[in-house]
């Protein structure tokens, strides 16, 4: 029988219930994940998981058997080797350790939404107000070790009132205790985390255990051994709040199905997730909120994670258009959905909503041509992948290439409205802009006056109108604060340079200095958008010209 649940908001206040944590800490995870990636070949002999530091190969990780034949990580695998030799060496690969554990905290997920990396080899949940959802702590506890021994991973777990303080048990706590806050004064310095000299110097001083620290007072210590050690053992003894910084923010709805057997077809867990597509539709309707995004996860028995997410270019609640488009979602994906041993959890969440009154209908009874574009963009979207659907957006800016760029469509925001030119009368600016500017050699009657003639790819125009100029600074608060003068050029570098810019017609290589654009239109009708780059014996010896856009 399936059970629904839905968490709206945070799931518990921190004033109503005491913190609890649950630390996941996986010893072997370097072994744990070749062995799980090279099941068929699994290795007959000891494993030591190898790096080059300084000079010499030394050992970084190993497996149980290698652990169990006296060897520890820090050794040279020539010292390794002389005390067994049959160990065999693999090249230790952090990324793909972090990767492994990165799924770990994605299984997580089942159980609590708020879920932190601790690296390299371990995870920590927050199950305040969670652990009733599965019968208590202890029955939670139990279903969390019991998916990972059937996943092939080793495991040790705590729980306590901070993140800290469950990590330090998990690591370090070798003989269990009946109270909590005897377990920690109990274990060794070591759950401080410090330097290899601070924990010599520690151990020296006869303080080799977390009681004898919180004995002695804090200000000798801090000043010893600076603020942080005094902070983190504050943290460890629960005298400090401390919060985890979770993978993922909290989304605002949830809706999920938890099966005790493990369903077998993907049909039958999509139809599942059609389900909830429909009950969160009704949830946000009781809101008048609509979502943009769409997140739906279907965690494996075997602890793997599959996520599915779609987006909406406008905020909805209609489940017929989440529906289809995760399934167009799903028929696009690289990589198919492979239930392997069965899904035994479907999981929407709604990450953000937003306010989304009563549908506007028109008198033939269909929707606005509003919301028409938005459901085909977001379908193309959802087929082509969000980053090839794109969405022109307006800048505040005044420099004339900067005022637009593209977004992905189904990006949110409020958009800057776009200016709207008077009635009847001709566009000021140009549809199309050329990327960067065109050089063109232009002839005035003036050095600061307006084109009278210009060359433009070999060919001659005849200014017969204008219109301008129409003067854009510079964006001068991008001037560096304190710029040297530059020195005065030769009479041969002149040339050179003006030899080079016209063979090499190129962008404006000083976007601080003041534009003059022209509307010109030449003899045979033809407009053009040019301006000139620099104020005559102010800004330029001599301006540069260039053609910016055309108008149709």
């Amino acid at each position: 029988m399936a059970d629904a649940g839905i968490w709206n908001g945070i799931v518990t206040g921190p004033a109503l219930t005491p913190r609890r944590y649950l630390a996941l800490w996986f010893p072997l995870l370097p072994a744990d994940r070749w062995h799980k990636a090279n099941g068929a070949a699994r290795a007959d002999a000891p494993l030591a998981f190898v790096e080059k530091q300084g000079g010499a190969i030394r050992i970084v990780a190993l497996d149980a058997q290698a652990l169990r034949l006296g060897l520890a990580p820090g050794l040279t695998l020539a010292d390794g080797r002389a005390r067994v030799p049959e160990l065999a060496a693999i090249e230790h690969d952090p990324h793909a350790d972090r990767l492994w554990l990165e799924r770990i905290a994605d299984g997580c997920d089942r159980w609590t939404p708020l879920v932190e990396l601790d690296p390299p080899d371990g995870v920590t949940l927050d199950i305040t107000g969670c652990a009733h959802l599965t019968g208590g702590e202890a029955a939670l506890v139990r279903q969390v070790e019991q998916g990972f021994i059937a996943a092939g991973s080793s495991l040790r777990h705590a729980l306590a009132g901070t993140p800290e303080a469950a990590q330090a048990l998990a690591r370090f706590q070798t003989v269990p205790a009946a109270d909590e806050h005897q377990a920690i004064r109990r274990l060794s310095i070591a759950a401080l985390r410090l330097d290899e000299e601070a924990e010599i110097a520690l151990r020296r001083a006869g303080l080799k255990t977390l009681g004898d620290l919180a004995a002695r007072p804090s200000a000798p210590l801090a000043a010893r051994f600076g603020a942080e050690l005094v902070a983190m053992l504050d943290r460890l003894l629960g005298h400090a709040d401390s919060r985890i910084s979770p993978r993922r923010a909290l989304p605002a709805l949830i809706f999920e199905r938890c099966f005790a057997e493990p369903i077998a077809r993907t049909e039958d867990a999509l139809t599942v997730l059609d389900e909830l597509v429909r009950e969160a539709a009704g949830v946000l309707e009781e809101r008048r909120e609509g979502g943009r995004r769409f997140v739906g996860r279907l965690y494996r028995s075997d602890g793997a994670v599959r996520e599915i997410m779609v987006e909406t270019g406008l905020p909805t609640r209609d489940p017929e258009v989440a529906r289809r488009l995760f399934r167009e979602r799903i028929d696009m994906l690289a990589d198919p959905l492979d239930p392997g041993f069965g899904f035994d959890l479907v999981r929407l969440a709604v990450p953000t909503t937003e306010p989304l009154g009563l549908s506007q209908f028109t008198l033939e009874g269909g929707r606005m041509s509003e919301e028409a574009i938005a459901a085909l963009v977001d379908r193309l979207s959802a087929r082509l992948g969000r980053d090839r659907v794109r969405r022109f957006a307006r800048r505040d800016t005044h420099i004339p290439e900067q005022q637009a760029l593209t977004l992905p469509a189904a990006e949110g925001g409020d958009p800057l409205p776009w200016p709207i030119p008077p009635q009847g009368e001709p566009p000021l600016r140009p549809l199309h802009l050329f990327d960067p500017p065109q050089r063109v050699e232009v002839l005035a009657e003036v050095p600061d006056g307006p084109p009278r003639r210009f060359r433009w790819r070999r060919t001659l125009h005849e200014v017969k109108r204008f219109e301008g100029p129409e003067r854009i600074a510079g964006e001068w608060w991008r001037a560096p604060l304190e710029r040297l003068p530059d020195p005065e050029p030769s009479v041969l570098s002149k040339r050179r340079d003006e030899e080079e810019d016209r063979i090499l017609p190129s962008r404006p290589s000083h976007p601080l200095l003041t534009r003059d654009y022209f509307r010109v239109e030449d003899a045979r009708g033809r407009r053009f958008w040019l301006f000139r780059h620099g104020l005559y014996e102010r800004e330029a010896g001599t301006p540069a010209w260039y053609i910016h856009g055309l108008f149709a």
